[in-house]
């Protein structure tokens, strides 16, 4: 098993044990509140970007082309927030879930100490009483786990890259 393959699995562990003492949890296909809202453009390790590559080159050439776009204007994009790029707009949802970097999968389960909760809706939920028991996982401990993984890059880096045919991955 792979390094990023066990940090998802370790991430999704924890995600389950969220959801699963909280069945109300907001966190679900068609809440894209966070896919509309980044601060900053997703930036990721190599191997996450194997894996998302595996999930752009799956789709259908229309909605490659749209991610592209997308993708182009962001890149000249300079005021915040941001939309992602692979977020169906339409749909609420990620063209490429299976395939998300961590930074998708944690936001909203886990937290850094000095950072809050991120998602407003949650810390509504968390300052309002509701959910205060909740085991939060630690993104400090992820940010670790996948700076061990290697450099990182913008999205935007790696998608142009791989276009231009010069992704050395």
């Amino acid at each position: 098993m792979s390094i990023l393959t066990q940090l998802h699995a370790d991430i999704e562990a924890r995600v389950q044990a969220i959801r699963g003492d909280h069945p109300d949890w907001l966190c679900r296909m068609g809440c894209d509140g966070c896919c509309r809202r980044l601060a900053e453009i997703p930036r990721l390790t190599a191997e996450e970007w194997d894996l998302l590559r595996e999930g752009l080159a799956a789709l259908p050439p229309e909605q490659l082309r749209e991610i592209g776009l997308n993708i182009a204007a962001l890149a000249e994009q300079t005021s915040r927030p941001i939309v992602c790029p692979l977020l169906d707009q339409s749909a609420g949802a990620c063209r490429v879930y299976a395939h998300r970097p961590a930074a998708c999968r944690t936001y909203g389960f886990y937290v850094q100490r000095d950072k809050g909760l991120y998602c407003k809706d949650i810390e509504s939920r968390v300052s309002g009483g509701d959910w205060a028991e909740v085991v939060w996982g630690n993104q400090d401990a992820i940010d670790r786990r996948l700076s061990g993984l290697g450099d990182s890059r913008d999205l935007t880096e790696w998608f142009v890259s791989w276009k231009k045919g010069g992704d050395t991955i």
